[in-house]
């Protein structure tokens, strides 16, 4: 990998890297999202209202019973580019994330950090994947630098309720879409089986999807050699029910849950 892609994570808390699957796993990727879609699972949601023109649609953690979705996770270079913007040696696949926009979606993902839903401490990191053309103006949008810092405190997507914590207890996100100037937001063209990799505490969010055909993602999120059991009170997104009885606290993530990825050499990296 080139070296600048890892000094630029380390200042930004973000880096594309273009071309990381290649167009048989792009193929293999869609065909999964839409198996996905043909056969929701437990944890699947749909995040947009009833009067929106379009679809929002999420699925968690299908890998165990999407074979493609598990190849990708632990097979893919997205592992090994994990691995090494965090310089880790090893790293454990946390959970994947099927996100679709159909066309002509209005419902805006708010801006957030993924570190407070999460159920470990430690370093982590994701890679936002689509599967289809997405042009910059309806893609993934990030707030670079925004990883280095405290948790903000998280609110509900659609009433902006405070979220865990009680009001004034953790720092506030900034009102980015006030004065976007005053902000470093990246986002960028992506093409399909180009990434976005992301820390856990980069702040991001997406626009709606204003645009003919669909914004089909399938975001694999990795976790670093340090990321350790962190056992909320809150339920946690995705949840993982009964894992406290298994994993004590502050344990490495050594369960079947979270297999280490052993990916090849190749592809973008």
């Amino acid at each position: 990998m080139n070296t600048s892609l890892v000094e630029d994570f380390d200042r930004d808390g973000l880096v594309v890297v273009r071309g990381l699957l290649s167009p048989s796993e792009v193929d293999a990727a869609r065909l999964a999202i839409d198996a996905v879609l043909g056969d929701p699972g437990p944890l699947a949601k749909v995040a947009s209202g009833p009067d929106d023109p379009g679809l929002f649609f999420e699925d968690f953690c299908r890998w165990r019973d999407i074979a493609a979705i598990e190849v990708l996770a632990l097979t893919s270079s997205a592992g090994l580019v994990a691995a090494r913007l965090m310089g880790s040696a090893t790293v454990r696949f946390y959970h994947d994330h099927v996100l679709v926009k159909e066309s002509g979606t209005r419902q805006r993902t708010p801006w957030h950090q993924d570190q407070p839903y999460y159920n470990v401490d430690g370093r982590g990191v994701s890679a936002w994947i689509p599967v289809d053309p997405v042009p910059e103006s309806g893609s993934l949008e990030l707030l670079a630098g925004s990883h280095v810092g405290a948790w903000k405190l998280p609110r509900s997507f659609v009433d902006g309720q405070a979220r865990w914590f009680p009001e004034g207890s953790l720092e506030e996100l900034p009102d980015i879409d006030a004065d976007r100037e005053a902000f470093d937001v990246r986002r960028f063209e992506m093409g399909p089986g180009d990434a976005i990799f992301f820390d856990f505490l980069t702040v991001h969010g997406a626009p709606g999807f204003a645009f003919s055909g669909r914004r089909r993602v399938l975001s694999l999120r990795y976790l670093s050699e340090s990321a350790r059991h962190a056992p909320r009170r809150w339920r946690t997104s995705p949840v993982f029910e009964g894992l406290e009885d298994e994993l004590p606290a502050g344990a490495v993530m050594d369960h079947p849950l979270f297999p280490v990825a052993v990916p090849s050499e190749g592809g973008a990296v």
